[in-house]
């Protein structure tokens, strides 16, 4: 059973965050913390797949969830990740409903995709029916899209009506981008197409997620969005965040410094 999925069915608000650094120890971390779920990120950083894969490893030993963002239209690193049997898939940067169809029959088999035949740890090495797996259990993988693009929200009537897209995380940044207003985030014609795909999604029942930053403000503004699935910052930020604060509470008091 995947949790994820049955959580996500239930309509429950989930929070996550991203792990893009390589030491599998991150999502352990995160993992015993209580977040809902963990994002692996592949698109941006320099993870390999071995990493991935011990990545997935740390985070089920906590009983998290675990989705994994993959390189933007990519099928060999889809392939590669979908056999290492994670919770969820992310495809991002998607601009079309046919994008997105094609994006998401990499994940099932014939007739119902074109994915290629040869599960290893996705059926447990042989202990699970080769036939049940992909006949059934390979149906429990979460698939999501990102909102990333003007022209995908411009589309997004005709996406939704695809029955294996699960969920749907917008991008505020690149979206943003696609508008020609980069990293403007809360501009009023930004945040108007965010309500407007937000609307669209809760308008078919569909499951909304937003990746957004950590600063306090910045979750609090994105909250009245009415998302259902929340991810914010990422290992670095914590990582920076933290040795900032601790590095200028050591020139305070042990140097004295004002």
């Amino acid at each position: 059973m995947n949790i994820l999925r049955e959580r996500m069915k239930k309509g429950e608000k989930l929070c996550g965050t991203i792990v893009s650094f390589t030491d599998p120890a991150l999502c352990e971390v995160f993992g015993n913390i209580g977040y809902d779920y963990i994002w692996i990120d592949t698109e941006h950083p320099y993870t390999s797949f071995k990493e991935v894969l011990c990545h997935l490893n740390a985070a089920r030993s906590t009983g998290t969830p675990a989705i994994v963002r993959v390189p933007q239209n990519d099928l060999t690193s889809t392939k590669k990740i979908l056999e290492m049997d994670p919770d969820g898939i992310i495809f991002p940067m998607v601009h079309s409903a046919k994008e997105a169809e094609e994006l998401i029959k990499m994940t099932l088999y014939p007739p119902l995709g074109n994915r290629g035949f040869g599960p290893m740890r996705a059926i447990k090495y042989g202990a699970v029916d080769a036939k049940e797996y992909t006949d059934k259990i390979s149906l429990d993988l979460v698939r999501f899209v990102q909102i990333e693009h003007i022209d995908f929200i411009n589309d997004l009537e005709e996406a939704v009506k695809n029955p294996y897209i699960d969920g749907y995380i917008i991008g505020p940044n690149d979206l943003s981008g696609s508008m020609g207003l980069m990293c403007d985030v809360t501009n009023e014609k930004v945040t108007q197409v965010v309500k407007k795909a937000i609307k669209i999604l809760r308008d078919h029942k569909k499951y909304v997620g937003l990746a957004v930053g950590h600063a306090p403000e910045t979750i609090r503004y994105w909250s009245q969005f009415g998302a259902d699935m929340m991810t914010t910052g990422a290992d670095w930020n914590f990582v920076y965040d933290k040795g900032c604060e601790n590095l200028n509470n050591l020139r305070k008091y042990h140097l004295g410094n004002d």
